[in-house]
């Protein structure tokens, strides 16, 4: 790691712009190592690690805002940086909701979300090749029907970010994430079929083992041999959690500040207002131990917390940045988020559908008819006012009971009516991602093929 990569660079920095004529500044220093490995058939077919040092410097003068980002530490490249991003922000329109946040709103404390795990850092390379092989092994061995493999492998990421500003904040974190993933192909006969599973977590002991996650696969990749499609219908529609997941992306695209003060979502102007059924409740929640999505502050120095978005159907909150706040004259919710350059945008902590009373087979067996959804594709989500049109598979229900797998099918409706029709939450809920949701039953939507 470079000498000079630290905490007192970054205030420095945010201080040096001021210096040099900026209203106001912000740095972001951060340091990561990679490390990609794919695997196919028993080989190893890539094999990357690589290691990033850079730093980000927004500046704000007046209203108006511009930043750059660099590598080179040195003092000459850094000056030449401040000088010219502080020439950029001077070309740009001014905007009085541009700014930091208000010292006040800013952490002063950090809690220690367990998010770094040294395990990864120093795990061998032969250990991670390893762990890729077992996931592919245990597919394979589940059933002669899985012939091939269009991919997997082991993935990881640590590193440590710094972010200061002229308003006096500095703070800084380690984190940590890895996952194992296999993408097994079936065939029977002339058909041929492919799905995946994976595990992503912070810390490796947590991990499923690669012989659950080849095992799941192989499993989710045979269940969808024989599929089919079926006549177009109106029919309950289950999505299992990795499906329900994505809707609740949907959902964030939503509530997110940046599409409410555009106007550009239909949950526009509904806080306090009912816009679901009472069984669905949502919460962002940063501060949760050892959670992908956690983060002792945001990205503009504001503590991380939880945000109750969706309370018995009632809109809560919105999720915001101080920026998107201002717009819409409410309080930032601590969900900045930035890369190196450019202003902040809204992201997700940890969003969480919170899980329900019913387990999975209870929610099959209240369908007489329906399709239990596994896996969506394409795009065809519009938030501004809620269209919601996506092809699917899955499975058919007949009689509260899975029976054959269907796949060339669309499923449509619209998003405000979706989160109304919501019967039944499930208890089943795995923290393999940032955003997160158990199983959910759908009263109604229209199935065509």
């Amino acid at each position: 790691m470079n000498p000079l990569f630290g905490k007192q660079f970054a205030v420095d920095l945010a201080r040096e712009a001021v210096i040099r004529g900026a209203s106001a500044a912000e740095a972001l220093l951060r340091h990561r190592v990679e490390f990609s490995v794919s695997v196919r058939l028993g080989e190893v077919e890539t094999l990357k690690e690589s290691t990033d040092q850079a730093f980000g410097l927004r500046v704000l003068l007046d209203g108006k805002q511009a930043s750059v980002s660099g590598s080179d530490f040195s003092i000459e490249a850094v000056e030449s940086l401040i000088t010219e991003v502080i020439d950029m922000a001077r070309a740009t329109s001014a905007d009085d909701s541009a700014g930091l946040p208000d010292p006040s709103e800013m952490a002063t404390s950090f809690a220690d979300l367990d998010i770094y795990d040294p395990e990864i850092a120093e795990l061998p390379t032969e250990q991670k090749i390893n762990l890729a092989l077992r996931a592919e092994q245990a597919a394979r061995e589940v059933s002669p029907k899985i012939v091939n493999f269009d991919g997997g492998g082991f993935d990881s990421r640590v590193g440590t970010m710094v972010l200061a500003n002229s308003q006096g904040f500095v703070g800084e974190y380690r984190g940590s994430s890895c996952t194992i993933a296999t993408v097994p192909v079936a065939s029977d006969g002339d058909r041929m079929q492919r799905d995946y599973w994976f595990d992503s977590r912070r810390k490796l002991r947590d991990m499923d083992s690669p012989e659950k996650i080849g095992a799941e696969a192989a499993r989710r990749t045979l269940r969808k041999l024989g599929a089919s499609a079926v006549g177009n219908q109106n029919v309950p529609v289950i999505f299992e959690p990795n499906v329900a997941s994505e809707l609740l992306e949907d959902i964030f695209q939503a509530v997110s500040g940046e599409s409410v003060f555009r106007k550009a979502s239909f949950l526009v102007g509904q806080l306090g207002e009912r816009v679901a059924s009472r069984c669905l409740n949502i919460v962002d929640d940063g501060t949760r131990p050892a959670l992908l999505g956690s983060r002792p502050f945001d990205s503009e120095g504001l503590p991380t917390r939880r945000t109750v978005v969706i309370n018995e159907g009632v809109l809560e909150s919105y999720l915001l940045n101080t920026y998107t706040a201002r717009k819409l004259g409410l309080r930032s919710t601590g969900n900045a988020s930035r890369g190196l350059v450019g202003a902040p945008g809204v992201g997700a902590g940890n969003l969480i559908l919170m899980p329900g009373s019913h387990s999975p087979e209870q929610i099959i067996s209240s369908v007489k008819s329906g399709l239990y959804v596994t896996e969506l594709i394409g795009f065809g989500v519009n938030v501004v006012n809620g269209d919601y049109s996506r092809s699917a598979s899955g499975t058919w229900i007949e009689n509260g009971e899975l029976t054959f797998p269907v796949q060339g099918v669309t499923i449509a409706g619209n998003l405000k009516e979706m989160l109304n029709a919501i019967e039944m939450v499930g208890n089943d809920i795995e923290f393999r991602g940032s955003i997160t949701a158990p199983t959910v039953l759908i009263g109604r939507m229209t199935i065509s093929a």
